[in-house]
């Protein structure tokens, strides 16, 4: 994550004071290990989601600490999903990660109701229940969009380098 990224989470004083408890806790550090989308840690890719849900959210006027929170557990399902297949015979971690995810979280952190539905539906429409909040809402799109960009960087950089990459000379 960028350093001008953390800066601005850190300094923020009322979204630090809703997840300081899950950012500190063992197992959400132990996120930076899987990679996500492209070089992205599932950790750095829970914390953008998470702000960037709690943004939205306190534009759209929902829970905005729901979404914070929610948004920092919402892949808390603990293994590489790029091997987890191979693995272990479960396919479709699209459509199942969501509930390993809220095992995880109720494990390790207390949620309310609303925090549990934003996890559980967050990959909606892919998943067919939608959410049932505007802070469920919000870390949907959030999570959409940071994946995508996440998705695309190490693309546009392989572009960027067969574009613009000098030829061997002989």
């Amino acid at each position: 994550m960028e350093p001008s990224v953390v800066s601005e989470i850190t300094e923020d004083e009322e979204y630090m004071e809703c997840v300081r408890d899950i950012l500190c806790h063992p197992v959400f550090q132990s996120m930076d290990q899987y990679i996500q989308h492209g070089t992205t840690t599932c950790k750095t890719h829970c914390m953008q989601v998470s702000y960037l849900g709690y943004k939205l959210c306190k534009q759209l006027g929902g829970n905005w600490r729901s979404a914070a929170r929610a948004g920092l557990l919402h892949d808390l399902f603990l293994y590489d999903w790029h091997t987890h297949a191979k693995e272990t015979g479960q396919y479709f971690h699209g459509f199942t990660h969501p509930k390993a995810a809220l095992v995880n979280a109720d494990r390790y952190f207390r949620l309310t109701g609303e925090e549990r539905m934003i996890i559980l539906r967050h990959m909606w429409p892919l998943t067919l229940v939608p959410p049932t909040s505007k802070a469920g809402y919000a870390v949907t799109c959030a999570d959409k969009y940071c994946s995508t960009v996440e998705a695309t960087a190490r693309f546009k950089h392989w572009i960027r380098m067969c574009l613009f990459a000098q030829p061997a000379r002989r």
